[in-house]
């Protein structure tokens, strides 16, 4: 036993050795992939704005709201894939199916760096966010589907720990990518993409060697059948359902459950709160540190503007570690919530010292953390169905890359910063929406609870009780032996 995984709390004190070394497995298999996948998929994604501030922009003419419209056509790409995605996740073999849609987005990165204009750029970022798309859903939804709730936060901390890291090292590959301007005919901006490319395909074999799907159509190689068959049992008894197939009635059970409407809001409200942290933060160093426009300041700008990721990542773990002890989210959510508001509520004044415009700045980087906290929170929620919880993380995700789309054309738009009236009048309306909203899915979850609705046998036939267990795994486990381990029903086909 590691004694700092156990001090930590990584590893429960009682969880016997047995289950130890299967989580130990499924970190590395689903957790390592996932999280250099995402971290790839975010540095293809934001070198556009790190080459923006370094050359780009001149190259390519792209004055104005070009860079807005940019953004635009990425998330359209996003948009319309989101549902297919997930959808194609719950029949496809996910250790191939996200892979190939890495090397996809990998190439049509690397064809950035040979664009000629405008119009080609903008094809490329559309077929980049299309590709890109089950990156984020598909991972989410796999790494949702192995662990026990107690284990969750921290696991998908981990996970969106690979955002902002992808965002620093954007930033600091760009400037390494500047000592390479001239080599081989090609500007420093064009050989950020190449390199991105260069990092993200071999990322993708990994993925097809050692991701597997989830447990109930799990056929790794790295996986004993008796593991698979754990793999399963243990979350039965956290209440979490195995598949029961794709069809019509699922997608009705996705658009009844509340789940669906609540959280889609929460979700995407929470995301957009503290926004100025991102384009709007580099935009601001941008501004501040022009007049002089030397290559120091350029890599003063790309290294300052991953202060508040790097912050975002301590506390992302902090909060993580805090609401698995405390064994729920929405108090991480709320105490952050009301720290973005008073951010955003400084930034609206603006008429304030540059040193309280980086500290707002910053403190929005901090609250970036518990974002990962609400995705744990859905798959908690939706825990009594799987197929509910995959398309509906899928849907949910959706919103994103369509406020992604349009914000950005009309309260956050280029053409306004630094100051960004509107965006700051925007932030701080919703910043105070979400801290009321949060209350709601708490209510409706002890609702549900109090009137036993949502129960796991309601979708797919496990009920608490002993008898017969049919697994979908190459050895099934004998009656004995279930009801020794896990003492349930299994009465439907999985």
């Amino acid at each position: 036993m590691n004694p700092v995984a156990e001090w930590i709390g990584w590893f429960p004190k009682h969880m016997p050795r047995e289950e130890r070394v299967l989580v130990h497995k499924v970190d590395l298999l689903i957790l390592v992939f996932a999280c250099f996948s995402t971290w790839v998929n975010i540095l293809d994604v934001n070198a556009v704005y790190n080459a923006y501030v370094s050359g780009m922009l001149d190259d390519l003419q792209l004055e104005g709201n070009k860079l807005n419209y940019l953004n635009a056509v990425y998330y359209t790409g996003t948009i319309v894939f989101q549902i297919p995605s997930s959808a194609l996740l719950t029949v496809l073999p996910a250790e191939y199916y996200i892979p190939t849609c890495e090397i996809l987005w990998g190439l049509f990165t690397l064809g950035t760096a040979f664009v000629k204009n405008y119009q080609q750029l903008m094809v490329m970022r559309f077929f980049v966010g299309v590709t890109s798309t089950p990156c984020w859903v598909c991972n989410v939804a796999i790494l949702n589907s192995w662990y026990r709730k107690q284990e969750l936060g921290k696991r998908n901390a981990v996970y969106y720990c690979a955002w902002p890291l992808g965002s620093m090292f954007s930033g600091y590959l760009q400037n390494a990518c500047l000592t390479l301007d001239g080599v081989g005919g090609l500007q420093g901006w064009r050989w950020l993409f190449i390199m991105c490319a260069v990092i993200t395909l071999p990322i993708s074999f990994v993925g097809i060697l050692f991701f597997p799907n989830v447990p109930s159509r799990c056929k790794s190689r790295w996986l004993t059948p008796r593991e698979k068959e754990l793999a399963q049992t243990r979350l039965l008894e956290e209440g979490f359902a195995p598949s029961v197939g794709l069809n019509w009635k699922v997608m009705k059970r996705v658009f009844t459950a509340w789940q669906t409407w609540v959280f889609f809001i929460l979700v995407n409200i929470y995301w957009q709160t503290p926004y100025a942290s991102s384009t709007p933060y580099l935009l601001w160093l941008n501004d501040v540190l022009y007049p002089a426009q030397t290559t120091a300041d350029i890599n003063m700008v790309n290294n300052l503007s991953t202060a508040g990721m790097a912050i975002s990542i301590v506390s992302a773990m902090s909060f993580a570690f805090y609401s698995d002890w405390r064994g729920n989210r929405w108090d991480s959510l709320l105490m952050a919530g009301i720290v973005v508001l008073a951010c955003n509520v400084i930034l609206l004044t603006w008429n304030v010292s540059n040193g309280a415009k980086f500290f707002a700045f910053i403190a929005l980087g901090f609250c970036n953390g518990p974002i990962n906290l609400v995705i744990a929170w859905v798959a908690e929620s939706l825990a009594y169905d799987l197929e509910v919880r995959t398309i509906a993380l899928g849907l949910i995700s959706m919103g994103a890359p369509i406020l992604a789309l349009v914000l950005p054309l009309t309260v956050w738009q280029i053409v306004d910063a630094p100051r960004y009236l509107a965006g700051y009048i925007f932030a701080v309306v919703i910043s105070a929406l979400e801290v009321v909203m949060i209350p709601l899915p708490i209510y409706l979850e002890r609702r549900d609870k109090r009137l036993g609705l949502h129960q796991i046998e309601q979708v797919t036939g496990i009920s608490t009780g002993l008898g017969d267990v049919s697994l979908n795994v190459d050895n099934s486990l004998s009656e004995k032996d279930a009801e020794k381990h896990i003492g349930v029903v299994v009465v439907a086909e999985v």
